[in-house]
């Protein structure tokens, strides 16, 4: 199965929604190619829906990453939301968890964008004291609001 990616946008923020697994292949190049596509046509406000991706490897983390740091240069910003349990460990597991930002609701990651909008980030220390625990429920997840 290969990556299949929608792209919308919500109030001027290109939301892509990604279905499918981000591994080494057609994923990765795929995805590529549209950040690629977007930054070259000057946008660099993005929201990546990973509801529907079902693996992740390190070569799609290393296109995240690469995504990523184009946009920031760029003055742009990449968020993620809809991380499933198997995706947070592993930008725990790398350390990559401080590098990006995560969100629970797409509304939030599209508010995230805008300085005066009241949003929720994911409060990624929860989802690590409850696996600590052994307490994880993916529908339970806290978040805190932040205040700008």
């Amino acid at each position: 199965m290969s990556l299949h990616i929608e792209q919308r946008e919500t109030d001027g923020i290109v939301v892509l929604d990604l279905n499918g697994p981000l591994t080494f292949g057609q994923g990765d190049v795929e995805l590529r190619g549209s950040l690629t596509a977007l930054h070259r046509s000057g946008k660099a406000r993005i929201v990546l829906n990973l509801k529907e991706v079902s693996d992740i490897d390190s070569t799609g983390l290393g296109m995240l990453v690469f995504g990523l740091a184009r946009l920031r240069k760029a003055g742009g910003r990449l968020a993620l939301v809809n991380l499933n349990r198997s995706h947070l460990e592993l930008f725990l597991l790398t350390k990559l968890a401080i590098a990006f930002e995560f969100f629970d609701d797409e509304q939030d990651a599209v508010n995230s964008f805008f300085p005066d909008r009241e949003l929720k980030h994911y409060d990624i220390l929860d989802f690590v004291q409850n696996e600590e625990g052994g307490n994880f429920d993916h529908d339970a997840r806290a978040a805190q609001p932040v205040s700008r």
